[in-house]
């Protein structure tokens, strides 16, 4: 063998890095948008989503039926890697293959049927669809937001682009559940993957630290520059 890699292969791919940094802008610009709400005498519990990742089945602590008006019944957002395809005419074999990548972008509502005040009442599951509906629109409108163009990582993004919406119902033992509803909002992703030998463009996060509970749900502390 005429040759070795010398150096520990010990990083993440940037698919991996993207992931990361979508669910962390949600969890920023969301609780921001909760503060703004407070600030603007509207209810903040409307901004409120709570962000996982590589979660199949987040929804589960739906199956409880919490009260509606309680946390455990906040509409959720799970952020997974689908799949990339690579572009050899972007790329070198030595230093940097280029790729575009999909990602999901799930988002879980919750409704519990209730009377409507007259004579007939609200349907769970069109209270769910609703929900899970104004979830996916704040998801698009915080990740298309001219200030996340490059999804803070410009330099290695180089595109952005929502390619399609669509409606699902989680299935529990081969059979839709009533009151839990999703939208899925898939986002492709152009960026390059780097060879171990070649060093990578420095990303605008000055300092990102992610944290992730045991289910999957998503926490952090960052602080980053736009300049």
């Amino acid at each position: 063998m005429s040759a070795q890699i010398t150096e520990l292969i010990d990083k993440q791919d940037t698919a991996e890095i993207v992931r990361d940094q979508i669910a962390s802008i949600l969890r920023v610009e969301l609780s921001n948008q909760e503060t703004l709400a407070d600030d603007a005498n509207k209810d903040p519990r409307l901004w409120k989503l709570r962000i996982f990742s590589e979660r199949a089945n987040a929804w589960e602590q739906y199956l409880g039926a919490p009260d509606q008006d309680t946390d455990d019944a906040t509409p959720l957002v799970n952020v997974a890697f689908d799949r990339d395809a690579f572009d050899e005419k972007r790329s070198d074999i030595f230093e940097r293959q280029a790729t575009r990548a999909t990602f999901h972008l799930d988002c879980y509502g919750y409704g519990q049927s209730a009377d409507d005040g007259g004579s007939g009442h609200v349907a769970g599951d069109g209270k769910a669809a609703l929900e899970a509906q104004r979830t996916m629109r704040l998801v698009r409108n915080v990740l298309m937001s001219a200030h996340y163009r490059y999804l803070g990582m410009r330099g290695t993004v180089w595109r952005r682009w929502p390619v399609s919406r669509q409606m699902f119902r989680p299935r529990l033992e081969d059979k839709p559940i009533q009151n839990i509803v999703g939208a899925r909002l898939s986002l492709e992703v152009d960026f390059s993957e780097f060879s171990p030998q070649f060093t990578p463009t420095t990303l605008e996060y000055l300092s990102v630290t992610f944290k992730r509970e045991s289910d999957g749900q998503v926490l952090l502390t960052t602080d980053y520059d736009f300049s």
